[in-house]
């Protein structure tokens, strides 16, 4: 059984157990998160896709760590210009393990 979950603008493809990175939640380490954005549903019996079917399905994880991505490096140029811009990012994560799959 697996489910696709949609979070942080990006959608997943989940089994229970697996660990993922997404964009940053607001919870402590060691805190329980309810993903209930749930687009598919596999189980033994076949695929749930119907809105109306997934709307008591969730996916509870547990938050396994929060940080920061390695920095990307963003360069801007224009020749014959004398323009040159350079930026870096660093994108905030959150760490979750998937617990359970309720559907």
């Amino acid at each position: 059984m697996y489910a696709i979950v949609t979070t942080g603008g990006k959608q997943f493809k989940l089994f229970e157990g697996d660990v993922f990175r997404t964009e940053k939640i607001d919870a402590p380490i060691g805190d329980t998160v309810e993903l209930d954005a749930v687009t598919m549903l596999v189980k033994d019996d076949g695929i749930v896709v119907d809105a109306k079917a997934l709307e008591g399905a969730k996916v509870v994880c547990q938050v396994m760590g929060q940080g920061r991505d390695r920095k990307i490096r963003i360069f801007k140029k224009k020749r014959r210009k004398n323009y040159a811009r350079t930026q870096g990012h660093r994108q905030a994560y959150s760490e979750l393990q998937v617990a359970q799959i309720v559907g």
